[in-house]
């Protein structure tokens, strides 16, 4: 059994754009971000747009203000139940996983995933495997095997670790995709990043092209938007009353190698967009591709 997050209602599956709250993390000085905390931050976010936060770290929001889910890391099958029971007891509507560090065994692999989709049941607790490099799904080949192994399997969609790490273009970003097929189907929820195939981290400029100063003759941006519908139109296909496919982006700082760093006009290293000012523009892209993965189902 497939273990979507449902809001309980009779709608029928719908995207809803969460901030992951890293994405607020050492903003840029000119950032459009107020630097607001505690529940101003929360009203703030809900009237930019956003439907909930992934919190990252420290206490969660009450549930009446704001919707939230949560993250964490799993290292070994006997610290999957605990950390699930966790934030099952906190109210997370659903948890997003990195899993081992990518050095394991077929069998290790494989005792981690089952021993998560065990504890998703038994705490009804909705648990997407992140696409991460360092951990067990850092290639699409593996990731594929697993959707063999165990076909109830889902994922958090972070496609950057692909696209940037096996350099999805390098041999024909089509081919690929369709390979990635099996992963598209199992799509429960999805961290927004775009990359390009030699950087985690790009910028966009208006929610249509990629910056005309942007390095490389790639067109990334409409890869990422080929790539992100496709997973929408794999939730869409699978999903049923009252699932929510949950697109939250993360757009990380230099300070974990993600966000590039430039020397300003006094020589001081800074980012080159404001990130917040980006997951805004995300919010757009997110909805405008789960609008084209409906039209695609004839919705």
């Amino acid at each position: 059994m497939r273990r979507y997050f449902n809001d309980g209602s009779t709608d029928a599956p719908k995207l809803r754009v969460y901030l992951n709250l890293d994405n607020l993390a050492d903003l840029r000085p000119d950032t459009v971000w107020p630097g607001l905390e505690g529940n101003e931050r929360l009203a703030r976010l809900r009237a930019d747009g956003f439907d909930g936060v992934q919190v990252t770290s420290g206490e969660p929001p009450s549930a009446s203000i704001m919707s939230f889910c949560g993250l964490d890391r799993i290292n070994t099958p006997g610290e999957a139940l605990p950390i699930a029971t966790k934030h099952a007891k906190r109210g997370d509507q659903c948890l997003t996983v990195h899993v081992g560090w990518g050095i394991e065994d077929d069998d290790e692999v494989f005792r981690l995933v089952e021993s998560i989709l065990n504890a998703s049941e038994k705490t009804r607790l909705p648990i997407f495997i992140e696409t991460h490099r360092a951990t067990i799904t850092q290639d699409m080949w593996r990731t594929v095997q697993i959707t063999k192994q165990f076909p109830e399997v889902l994922f958090n969609g972070d496609f950057s670790h692909f696209y940037c790490g096996q350099e999805m273009v390098y041999g024909g970003i089509e081919m690929k995709m369709n390979f990635m097929s099996p992963i598209f189907d199992r799509i429960g929820f999805m961290h927004g990043r775009i990359a390009s195939p030699g950087h985690m981290q790009m910028p966009i400029d208006d929610a249509t092209t990629r910056p005309v100063a942007a390095s490389g003759v790639t067109d990334y941006f409409t890869d990422f938007r080929t790539i992100w519908t496709r997973a929408m139109r794999g939730f869409l296909d699978h999903a049923k009353a009252g699932d929510v496919l949950i697109f939250a982006p993360e757009l990380l700082s230099g300070t974990y190698y993600y966000a590039r760093m430039f020397p300003d006009a006094g020589g001081k290293l800074v980012e080159e967009t404001d990130r917040y000012q980006q997951a805004l523009l995300y919010q757009r892209i997110a909805r405008e591709c789960f609008a084209a993965a409906r039209c695609l189902r004839g919705q």
